[in-house]
């Protein structure tokens, strides 16, 4: 690491993954090349996700040093992965600094399938992964086969049962909706069910994730059937809201605040799951119409699967039939990823 502390080391460029260089801008919108002290700041989704040729002829050493949330669609991942493929093109060497995973060691979801590869999902992980970005560089640069010149630098002192706050350190926030240290725990319980446009999952709201309503929903009746399934860790509190944008802008909404009471027995994607099922069997006949009319691409590209929306569909009581769902698929990866964790 001595040329870390090399006098001749100089800043070339700077790049700009989704959320801009300052995690400022929401998801979803371009981000566009600008400079900063004259020096170019290349945006990594705009007109190209990738470095081109000309963005690093005159870099030789790439260093990543983003804090991801754990969760395999959140696309900062991707993007580093994009870079470590380029870089193996150009003969660049990538050095990750290691942040810690906010949610710690949960293990959780879908693993990706590789019809589903795309940018919200570039490798076959479970949708909570419990590595760290730079656990996951090293997945990706041997099971792919990459074997560009990677250097990860640990972390001191964290260990892999802590989740964010365990760290002490204060939470800069990733993205606009990524506010909180205790978000990205939220991100997995809400957020694949957010993108069927069936209920506001607090976009467009105070709380980001951590609600669930629309204004066909009963507060009191869904808060309470979802307690009686007494899902370890979470607890559900009647919640009245009226969106300021988004789905159901304006409109008087019911339904619940999810309240974490243990972080390391709560399972985000096994909630969630435990959610889509549970107003499916309340509202049989709004979840299907509004099911069939969703964008299915994209729900299927974020939970890396079809079978996710097949089940939904098809099944009177999905949730343990979600739940079930690649349970051998996840001790096979807990194998797998085994020589990869520096902690």
């Amino acid at each position: 690491m001595k040329f870390l502390r090399c006098k001749e080391l100089s800043v070339k460029a700077l790049f700009s993954p989704e959320h801009g260089i300052n995690g400022e801008n929401f998801a979803g919108k371009n981000i566009k090349n600008k400079k900063y002290n004259n020096i170019p700041i290349f945006s990594l989704y705009g007109k190209t996700r990738r470095p081109t040729k000309k963005m690093l002829k005159n870099i030789d050493i790439i260093f990543f040093d983003i804090q991801d949330i754990g969760t395999r669609s959140y696309t900062y991942a991707t993007t580093l992965f994009y870079m470590m493929e380029e870089a193996k093109k150009q003969n660049k060497e990538v050095f990750v600094f290691d942040r810690p995973n906010p949610m710690g060691d949960i293990i959780d979801g879908p693993i990706l399938e590789n019809k589903y590869r795309s940018f919200v999902g570039y490798i076959n992980v479970p949708y909570c992964h419990g590595m760290t970005i730079g656990e996951l560089a090293l997945f990706f640069n041997a099971e792919y086969n990459i074997n560009c010149k990677l250097t990860v630098v640990p972390m001191k002192g964290w260990k892999r049962d802590m989740c964010y706050s365990d760290t002490k350190h204060v939470w800069i926030p990733t993205s606009p909706n990524i506010p909180e240290p205790d978000t990205p725990f939220f991100y997995p319980m809400t957020g694949i069910l957010g993108e069927l446009n069936i209920v506001n999952i607090g976009i467009g709201y105070t709380l980001p994730f951590k609600i669930i309503g629309a204004p066909w929903i009963n507060a009191k009746l869904f808060a309470q059937k979802l307690n009686n399934q007494k899902l370890k860790g979470v607890e559900f509190l009647p919640f009245y809201f009226k969106p300021f944008y988004g789905l159901y802008r304006g409109e008087n909404c019911q339904g619940v605040k999810i309240i974490i009471k243990d972080k390391k027995k709560c399972k985000p994607v096994c909630v969630q799951y435990f959610i889509v099922g549970m107003l499916k069997s309340l509202y049989p006949k709004i979840f299907i119409d509004k099911l069939r009319k969703a964008p299915k691409k994209m729900f299927c590209m974020i939970n890396g699967t079809d079978k996710v929306y097949e089940i939904l569909l098809k099944e009177k009581f999905p949730a343990w039939k979600l739940i079930e769902f690649q349970k051998r698929r996840h001790l096979e990866f807990l194998k797998k990823r085994k020589k990869y964790l520096l902690y």
